[in-house]
């Protein structure tokens, strides 16, 4: 249960200090959104390059190898098994391919009028071309496993958007604050109190839920840990017993939350916190400063080179 709290949801690294913690959290914010997005539509060259350049990012912002290397091994090995199942699994095209040329390669060319004609018709010899030599659809194939273009193509799809969506948000929480996370959606939410929408309601919510899930996640290790000194012997208790005892666990977990809640209520009513509206916080000083312009001009480039190579086939 230790690995609870080394998950990446919540978790930030206050120390050390890394280029990527002094970036602006808009910009960053920007990037995460830049990595989701361009892998659709994108050819797996692209998908690839992405998670290429998320490993990049982590070894040149000189994050401690404590931190990320357990992290980063287990999705690694994640991904890697996930790229294996789905390669050698079915490609789901029951399509039995034939070749385009006749087993002779020949091509009989009739005349204009075969029907006056009179001489044998000709024949062309033709000879496949080198891409068609090349060309075959079933990659590798040895007893029950094989592996087709489209499985690879699938496997690789998987294997990649698995570790792009994860680790690029477990980076971007690694170095960013909740608190900054929360300034930068509001400043780039602020078109939408047009609209009514209550945005400093909802980033209120975000900071709260951030700074929940790390309570979330220690009441459950605690909890595990708790059962696990008493020593249960679980065959004897059966399948009935083993149910009723987490069933147990589980609504003393939901007690534990309910009252961590509370108190967090408790003290930002004792705080004056009545209203967002009201009892504004300024959570984060937002200036875009040097590295921060370079970050676009950075950003301008990876967009440039998706339009370039990403929709290539």
């Amino acid at each position: 249960m230790d690995l609870l709290r080394s998950l990446p949801i919540g978790l930030y690294l206050e120390q050390p200090q890394t280029w990527l913690h002094k970036l602006d959290p808009r910009i960053k914010f920007i990037w995460l959104m830049s990595f989701l997005t361009t892998y659709i539509f994108a050819n797996n060259l692209w998908r690839v390059l992405l998670v290429i350049l998320l490993i990049i990012a982590t070894l040149i912002a000189r994050i401690p190898k404590r931190v990320w290397q357990q992290q980063m091994g287990w999705l690694l090995m994640l991904c890697f098994f996930v790229l294996v199942i789905a390669a050698i699994s079915p490609d789901g095209l029951g399509i039995s391919y034939q070749p385009r040329l006749p087993e002779n390669d020949f091509i009989s060319t009739e005349q204009s009028n075969p029907a006056t004609s009179t001489t044998p018709t000709p024949t062309i010899e033709t000879s496949p071309t080198h891409d068609q030599q090349k060309y075959s659809y079933v990659l590798f194939e040895k007893g029950a496993i094989k592996v087709t273009r489209r499985s690879l193509d699938l496997a690789i799809s998987l294997s990649t958007i698995l570790f792009t969506v994860i680790y690029s948000t477990n980076l971007y929480l690694l170095t960013t604050a909740a608190e900054e996370i929360t300034a930068a959606l509001e400043s780039l939410m602020q078109p939408l109190q047009r609209f009514n929408i209550p945005v400093t309601e909802i980033t209120l919510m975000l900071t709260l839920s951030l700074r929940f899930i790390p309570l979330v996640l220690e009441e459950v290790q605690n909890l595990v840990r708790s059962i696990m000194t008493r020593a249960i012997n679980w065959k004897k208790l059966g399948l009935k017993g083993a149910v009723k005892v987490w069933m147990l666990v589980a609504e003393r977990l939901l007690q534990n939350l309910l009252l961590r809640a509370e108190q967090m209520a408790n003290a930002m009513m004792v705080r004056g916190f009545t209203s967002p509206n009201e009892h504004r916080v300024q959570w984060h000083d937002l200036r875009l400063k040097r590295r921060d312009w370079l970050a676009i001009a950075t950003l301008i480039l990876f967009w440039g080179v998706r339009l370039a190579i990403g929709n290539e086939v």
